[in-house]
């Protein structure tokens, strides 16, 4: 039981960390309520998902390589500034019937979904914090032991994008047009921030 909570807490504190998936959530979340922030989050884990299979497989190294980190670091820069540079023009729309319309749950997913998997940054962690994790597990456990205790961090990641979902839906409801206004700009320019950084890696990587 004492493993089970611990792996819980642990999928818990890998999802609470400030970044762009918790910037769009929260951005989402007070433009279009609760089910657009859950759905956001849903298709980083996805992503999560895939990579933790690779690298449960041992093939993620192939997204490693010096070509495929500059390619992801920019489309990963292209996504998080389009994203950013779109929430701040939409900041003004938070209550706008035209905002609610031209925002499907389709476009959350994959707004999720894409930023999570094109970021080398959850390449590497997934791959130091999982891979340690399953090397460490392996070595105690069966794989069906292993299978259960990575689907419990994957119910404490679930969890965490429960929880943030709940506060922008929360901040949507209770916060003045004003006050969410503020808060979607400050997500925007957190995200062109996290898209500058990749920018930055992607130079790096070409001409460093």
């Amino acid at each position: 039981m004492y493993t089970i909570l611990s792996f819980f807490l642990l999928g818990l504190s890998l999802a609470a960390p400030i970044g762009p998936i918790n910037a769009a959530v929260l951005d989402r979340g007070i433009k279009k309520g609760f089910f657009h922030a859950w759905v956001v989050g849903i298709g980083a884990l996805i992503a999560d998902a895939l990579l933790m299979i690779l690298i449960y497989f041992g093939l993620v190294h192939f997204l490693t390589t010096p070509f495929m980190k500059t390619f992801l670091w920019l489309f990963g820069c292209f996504i998080l500034l389009y994203s950013g540079i779109e929430s701040l023009i939409d900041a003004g729309k938070i209550k706008g019937e035209a905002y609610r319309n031209e925002v499907t749950l389709s476009k959350s997913f994959l707004s999720g979904f894409f930023m999570s998997i094109t970021s080398p940054l959850s390449i590497l962690f997934w791959l130091g914090i999982y891979g340690s994790v399953l090397a460490e597990t392996i070595a105690d456990f069966d794989r069906n032991h292993v299978l259960l205790y990575t689907g419990v961090m994957f119910t404490g990641i679930c969890m965490w994008d429960v929880i943030m979902a709940s506060l922008a839906s929360t901040f949507r409801r209770f916060l003045t047009t004003r006050a969410l206004s503020f808060i979607s700009i400050a997500s925007g320019l957190s995200l062109i921030g996290f898209g500058l950084h990749f920018g930055i890696k992607a130079f790096h990587a070409l001409f460093g």
